[in-house]
């Protein structure tokens, strides 16, 4: 990377609001990366059918838990990351790591919206009551009262549209954060729809955060919610893939999520290794699936990006974040060589079949340093890049898939079968990477 390119990159970090990608329309976006099969085979309906659910708001929060990413990523000052954006609460996350640059880029307009909302709301809010208070409990009248205020003069244009278009049955969609975020979106509605059949079968989801003890949390889950994935109908319903569009998965991860189980299975397990294996008091992604909210009154089970011990972090670096509407491919061709170091793809690589992944990781090769990492997740235990990769292609990282089942067991989410680290050039050649930027610095 040349000093001319190196001085253009920072200038563009400098400027979080300039977007030098061209937008294509969220339709296109999401045919080129779900669409692998005919309209008229069964394959293809449930591609389109998932499309057409996805080109709304689907996350209010992301569900990968930042910790483990920040452990298998190795944030420094020195970092340059690209990551998916979708909620956008892991973009604010590793900010509290105070890296160089931070580029979050997504399919979904809405999802580019909230994670740029998000970064406005940082710089502009007077305080961190008024940040809690809009993303922590993101229920109340003055939210959107501080928004229209402090926000929306400070917000992009294609943002500002988005939250103060209409939406059905609550006017503008920014009136959202009055009645409660994290109960819209397609994964919001999800959840509600999951406490409306708990109901139904007499039981409240809510229950396991009176839970004491992890034994006591065990306990109350395998008297309460456990059962109710034994009962006809909801085994039924698991079946169908449309089901669990609610947790963005689309028909080609579904396979991966079932493997040779029935999905009822997995997703009781799943859920069980959200409730038990993590202690509630301070696991944030139970409270939103059993509790519809983050911890208010202690503030343990909540984001980092929500604590107030990282806020003035988050402020300072507020400016270092770009995002951008594309995909992750065609985001990587329009970046200069060695130009990252840090890559985050969520479970985007479950949507793509093997020409899609060899391009995507080209593309890698072309833009990352040396000792580079790339952190993702599947819905099943293994990478799929050992099979879909060419092997000289392969052969340039280096990765340990004894180390997965070790971070999954960690991720408080307890969503995904497989993390996967794999870094450029091996171990080495990322030690070798720190020892020049500690040696410069």
């Amino acid at each position: 990377m040349s000093a001319e390119q190196a001085a253009a990159t920072d200038r563009d970090v400098a400027n979080p609001e300039k977007d030098t990608m061209v937008e294509k329309p969220n339709a296109k976006l999401l045919k080129d990366a779900v669409h692998d099969h005919s309209a008229l085979s069964k394959e293809g309906f449930l591609e389109r059918l998932f499309t057409l659910s996805f080109r709304g708001f689907v996350y209010p929060q992301i569900w990968e838990d930042p910790e483990v990413d920040l452990e298998g990523l190795k944030l420094d000052k020195h970092s340059k990351i690209m990551t998916i954006a979708s909620g956008g609460c892991n973009v604010m996350n590793y900010l509290t790591e105070s890296p160089t640059a931070v580029r979050a880029i997504d399919l979904n307009p809405a999802h580019v919206a909230l994670t740029r909302l998000k970064i406005a709301a940082l710089k502009h809010l007077p305080d961190y009551g008024s940040f809690f208070a809009f993303f922590g409990h993101a229920d109340e009248k003055q939210n959107i009262e501080n928004y229209d205020k402090y926000i929306a003069p400070h917000l992009d244009k294609f943002s500002k549209e988005y939250w103060e278009g209409w939406s059905p049955f609550r006017g503008r969609r920014i009136n959202y954060f009055r009645k409660n975020i994290y109960q819209f979106g397609l994964l919001g509605r999800f959840i509600s729809v999951v406490h409306i059949l708990a109901k139904i079968y007499g039981e409240d989801p809510r229950e396991i955060l009176t839970a004491k003890t992890q034994k006591e949390q065990g306990e109350i889950f395998d008297r309460t919610l456990g059962p109710i994935f034994d009962k006809k109908f909801v085994r039924f319903i698991c079946n169908m893939p449309p089901a669990l569009y609610g947790l963005g998965i689309p028909p080609s991860q579904f396979d991966e999520l079932k493997g040779d189980a029935q999905m009822a299975d997995v997703l009781r397990a799943r859920l069980r290794r959200l409730a038990v294996d993590f202690p509630i008091e301070d696991n944030y992604f139970a409270w939103q699936a059993f509790g519809r909210g983050y911890d208010r009154a202690y503030k343990r089970a909540i984001p980092r990006y929500l604590a107030e011990k990282h806020y003035e972090t988050l402020k300072a670096n507020a400016d270092k974040v770009e995002v951008h509407h594309t995909s992750i491919t065609g985001f990587l061709e329009s970046q200069p060589p060695e130009s990252l170091d840090c890559y985050v793809f969520l479970d985007a690589q479950d949507w793509m079949n093997d020409v899609q992944l060899n391009e995507l990781w080209q593309e890698v090769v072309r833009t990352a340093q040396p000792g580079a990492r790339i952190i993702f997740r599947t819905a099943g235990d293994e990478s799929p890049l050992e099979d879909a990769l060419e092997k000289d292609l392969r052969a340039k990282f280096h990765y340990d898939p004894s180390a997965s089942a070790e971070a999954v067991k960690k991720d408080r989410s307890s969503i995904y079968g497989g993390f996967h680290v794999y870094t450029l050039g091996g171990e080495v050649a990322a030690q070798k990477t720190k020892n020049a930027r500690t040696k410069k610095a």
